[in-house]
């Protein structure tokens, strides 16, 4: 039962040594970020990615409790709300290939379960970071995670003005030529 032991004691606050810089780096972004954004709260593994427009910092803390953070983060934001993508190779993965990966992905369930999230194989995501890099910004917040196609990936986007406003919109100019 490694696994569920492991994960309850990274959630627990004094598992998590804070760092400050890092928390004050994503709350300098969050202002300046809008929608097409992205910030990527990733696995120890994931590669620094060429870009110039992509940002990557390495924190000293665990991947739950960052995600935790950035999400709660952008909540109290009025302007950006995250739409949620990760690798779709997750689903796949089981205790016995990856021990510790069932609590992992039941704590990231609740985490994530009252947002519209997506399942993307994880070369189809990096591919959408890579060109919303070219235009624009995105941060890297690459944490202690030691478990494979864990990165969770935050697309921002317009907490204001959704697809529904946005189709009524094209409808009502589409109409007024």
């Amino acid at each position: 039962m490694r696994g569920g032991w492991v994960i309850a004691g990274l959630l627990a606050a004094s598992a998590w040594a804070a760092d400050p810089a890092w928390e004050s780096k994503l709350s300098e972004r969050i202002p300046l970020y809008g929608h097409r954004n992205w910030i990527v709260i990733a696995d120890s593994a994931y590669p620094a990615q060429a870009r110039e427009g992509i940002e990557t910092i390495v924190v000293n803390a665990d991947q739950l409790r960052v995600l935790k953070h950035v999400l709660a983060a952008l909540d109290a934001s009025k302007h950006v709300r995250p739409i949620v993508y990760v690798d779709k190779e997750l689903g796949f993965l089981n205790e016995e290939s990856v021990p510790g990966i069932e609590p992992y992905k039941a704590t990231l369930e609740d985490l994530t379960h009252n947002r519209e999230a997506h399942m993307l194989p994880h070369e189809e995501i990096i591919h959408r970071l890579d060109e919303a890099g070219q235009t624009f910004r995105v941060l890297i917040i690459k944490t202690t995670m030691i478990m494979p196609y864990t990165s969770v990936f935050l697309q921002l986007d317009c907490a204001y003005w959704g697809p529904e406003e946005e189709k009524k919109l094209r409808a009502a100019m589409s109409g007024s030529k």
